[in-house]
């Protein structure tokens, strides 16, 4: 599938839709909801490092220009224009449009009842830089801390949230907050680190129908009630399973928990260490949980992938609002190219990232000389801006 067709499964028929029901375009003549999209998208495509100036250059290319299906002349808008945009717009533009982008693709992929992976990650800046932010309470620094925590479902992110609040580095609050909030996790799978522990955060997954599976401290304690047969080691397993239990958990003051949990005991056979996992799957064989959970893994490489190659650290403004258009934007453009990778069977996502942008620049070309005939006297529109 080239880039030309996977963008054009984003009707234009939805940038429309979604601006009415928003309003995003309300009292803005030049600078609309779609244009900001188009913009921020073929901006981060086209540079490593994104400026609201690279955006302000970008705006007045050729290359821009000829993706625009308006006649509104934005050439002239200054960089400090695009920053008012995108600091003040209405930002549930962005959020339904990812949502939308999300459940397309994730159609495309056939991954509709794939696994789940929740983890947090943290990008710091220079405190003279981000008023609003994490502190790091074990050493005294200059430093500020974003919390991004981030659900993926199967290969591409499906939901995430942007903490600044001190409260918000325990796990515990952060991703139970974002599972709490993902009703498309009902009657599904996810599975997180230890970061989550609080029993009633696991009380209410289950409460709520979303099944999880996680790794326990070594002295978890619990009651058992009843002890269940361990099956055959599966060829490909990385861990050998000790034991496997049904049981009700201890609230701290010694409380049980309301519903059932698989405790599951094991050791990695790499390094011989245990490895204790809980979940409420009650029925599922227990080499299978093991599994799904080393699935987990997948979430800290998509994390290695948008801080090197989409420049998560990179903040191109510190207003609230702009950081949550800027993270829909990158999420956005993670979910075009993963997509475009495990579609074309490309194992590199840095060479998927580049043919992407190769193809995409290719079409690009193609419409300009169309759209010129050749003669570029005859599409002054395109040219007469840089």
């Amino acid at each position: 599938m080239n880039a030309k067709f996977l963008l054009e499964l984003i009707p234009l028929t939805l940038l429309e839709k979604l601006s009415l029901e928003t309003n995003v375009n309300n009292q803005v003549k030049k600078l609309q909801g779609d244009i900001v999209f188009k913009l921020i998208l073929f901006s981060m495509l086209s540079t490593d490092k994104l400026s609201l100036r690279v955006m302000e250059t970008f705006l007045s290319s050729a290359k821009f220009t000829s993706q625009l299906n308006v006649d509104t002349k934005v050439s002239d808008c200054k960089f400090n224009s695009i920053r008012d945009r995108i600091c003040t717009i209405d930002v549930s533009f962005f959020e339904k449009l990812y949502e939308e982008i999300f459940k397309i693709y994730n159609h495309q992929l056939k991954e509709e009842n794939a696994l789940s992976k929740v983890d947090s990650t943290y990008v710091s800046l220079a405190a003279k830089l981000l008023e609003k932010g994490m502190r790091n309470s074990k050493v005294d620094t200059d430093k500020r801390f974003l919390k991004y925590t981030v659900g993926l479902t199967g290969s591409l992110p499906s939901s995430f949230k942007i903490f600044t609040e001190q409260s918000y580095i325990s796990e515990d609050k952060a991703m139970a907050e974002l599972i709490d909030g993902a009703d498309k996790l009902i009657g599904k799978t996810v599975v997180f680190d230890r970061g989550i522990q609080f029993r009633k955060s696991f009380e209410k997954f289950s409460a709520d129908g979303k099944y999880f599976i996680t790794r326990s401290k070594l002295d978890i304690k619990y009651c058992s009630i009843t002890k269940n047969d361990v099956v055959a080691k599966p060829l490909n397993s990385t861990v050998t399973i000790l034991s496997d239990e049904t049981a009700l958990l201890y609230h701290t003051g010694g409380k049980k928990t309301a519903h059932q949990y698989r405790i599951i005991k094991a050791v990695i056979d790499a390094s011989q260490e245990p490895i204790y996992f809980v979940s409420n799957l009650l029925e599922e064989d227990a080499y299978i949980i093991a599994a799904y959970y080393k699935q987990r893994w997948e979430i800290e490489i998509f994390f290695k992938f948008i801080k090197q190659h989409l420049n998560l650290k990179h903040l191109v403004t510190r207003n609230e609002n702009g950081m949550k258009v800027m993270l829909y934007m990158t999420m956005i453009l993670a979910i075009l190219i993963i997509t475009y990778k495990k579609l074309n069977k490309i194992s590199n996502i840095k060479i998927a990232k580049l043919k992407f942008e190769i193809e995409l620049e290719n079409e690009i070309i193609k419409e300009i000389v169309i759209l010129c005939g050749g003669n570029p006297k005859l599409a002054p529109h395109l040219f007469n801006n840089t």
